[in-house]
Formats: structure tokens, C-alpha cells, sequence
């Protein structure tokens, strides 16, 4: 599950990594889309059904009914706003009360690297932020140049894949 505040970037991101395109006018998220992609880690094939969860202030409520399916998530906020960073306990606590276990692995990541001259929010308090919540860790990526699109999907796929073989 992909969540965060609205106009982050969440379905960019998708987009890039299942269609490897970019696209400056795509269209806001009306509350949740469903995407399916083959993976490969190592020898095996891993089918991720990714959910791109709309993060406009009306659709918060329908996150805890989908996030109870949920294998692992990934928190997105914008590099550039600072304030994409202000709701992150909300999302954590709405995602994890539709789970029932907090064990869930949640990567924590920022969009729009390619706009590094517009920084709002350091590496650093990201990181931080995300060893605080005890997240699986901070990646930054960039959907309109592709920059670690890819590595996000794999590193949080690999740590579902090291949960469900512990269980």
C-alpha cells in the first residue's frame, strides 16, 4: 500500500514503476486504485498487488479497511514540502489499526529528488523520523527521471518476503 498526504506523488511513482513513463498531467487519486506487477528477488517471481490509496483528507477514512489485507507500505512525502511530513503519525496510526499486527514493514520514502534545489526536508529529519517510528528504513527517489523507483519496490517487496518466511 502506498499512502501519504494528496499531491506527494504516490501515483507518479507507480506509474514510472509499472508503465516506466512520467507523466506531468496525470490525474488525483479518487480514493483507492489497485495495481498488479511480477517481480523477480533472486530466482523467484512475487506477484505485488499495490494499492495506490488516495491522500486527499476524504478518502483517510477508507485507509484502516484496506490496509488490513496489507503485507508491507510505503509512506510517501514531497522533499520539497516539509508539510507532507506533519501527518505522518495520523497515517501510521490509520494504517495500523486496520492491521492486526504492527510488525507490518513500512518504508518510509521521499519524492521529487530531481527538484533538489527546492528542499524542504533535509535527509537527515527524514531518516531520523523514520528510525523514531521504527519504520524499515528512508529511500528518496525521483519519478520523473526514475532515479531509485525501482530499489523502493524491491526493498520493501524483500522485507515482506523476509516477514512471511519468519512466520
Amino acid at each position: 500500500m502506498i499512502f501519504g498526504d494528496g499531491g506527494i506523488g504516490k501515483t507518479s511513482l507507480l506509474y514510472r514503476y509499472l508503465k516506466r513513463i512520467f507523466d506531468e498531467n496525470i490525474q488525483m487519486t479518487i480514493g483507492v486504485d489497485l495495481s498488479v506487477k511480477q517481480i523477480e528477488i533472486g530466482e523467484e517471481f512475487h506477484r505485488l498487488r499495490i494499492w495506490d490509496f488516495g491522500g486527499e483528507e476524504r478518502f483517510k477514512a477508507l485507509l484502516p479497511g484496506y490496509a488490513s489485507g496489507a503485507s508491507g507500505g510505503i509512506f510517501m512525502y514531497d522533499i520539497t514540502r516539509y508539510s507532507s511530513l506533519k501527518n505522518l503519525d495520523e497515517w501510521l496510526t490509520m494504517f495500523y489499526n486496520g492491521t492486526e499486527d504492527e510488525d507490518i514493514p513500512i518504508l518510509m520514502v521521499g519524492g521529487k529528488l530531481d527538484l533538489e534545489e527546492k528542499r524542504a526536508v533535509t535527509k537527515q529529519d527524514a531518516v531520523n523520523l523514520a528510525i523514531n517510528r521504527k519504520l524499515i528504513g528512508h529511500m528518496e527517489c525521483s519519478s520523473k527521471t526514475g532515479k531509485n523507483v525501482d530499489r523502493v519496490f524491491e526493498t520493501i517487496t524483500k522485507e515482506m518476503i523476509k516477514r512471511t518466511k519468519k512466520a
